[in-house]
């Protein structure tokens, strides 16, 4: 079992290595200048690389560029392999990263709270407040108070 320092090493050779290779070895127009590797992981034992990816466009792009990295895996693998120089080249699983549709999700959800906040603000900006400006009774201002 290798240790999490050289996992984390291979990790970041092969996200360098493949990012390279999509930018200027590939020639599949699927994979075009619009996919962006954003992280990789290496399982504790160097035997399977999961690498995350984002694509640029719509669904349709998604699907085209999901396969051309599935038929690049093989010579992205042996790129792998060539630079890292280990016994065994680990395997390439590519997946999906599905943080632009959290953040995109986050920036919704945020968008609604400020509109939320922007009507509470407006409903108070004509408010006042309930009972007497100054609600604390101070001693002697009544008559009724018992001066002790």
């Amino acid at each position: 079992m290798a240790d999490n320092a050289r996992a984390k090493r291979l990790a970041d050779l092969i996200r360098e290595v493949v990012a390279q290779k999509l930018q200027r070895g590939i020639k599949d127009p699927r994979l075009g200048s619009h996919v962006t590797i954003t992280d990789t992981r290496v399982t504790g034992d160097l035997r399977e690389a999961t690498i995350f990816y984002t694509v640029y466009g719509d669904e349709e792009e998604r699907q085209a560029a999901a396969a051309g990295l599935e038929s690049a895996k093989g010579i992205l693998r042996s790129e792998v392999g060539r630079a890292a120089g280990v016994k065994f080249t680990p395997t390439l699983a590519f997946v999906a990263d599905a943080l632009p549709d959290t953040a995109r999700n986050i920036e919704d959800l945020l968008d609604r709270a400020r509109a939320s906040d922007a009507a509470v603000r407006e409903a108070a900006s004509g408010a006042q407040f309930a009972g007497e400006a100054d609600p604390y009774k101070k001693p002697g201002e009544h008559e009724d108070d018992i001066a002790e």
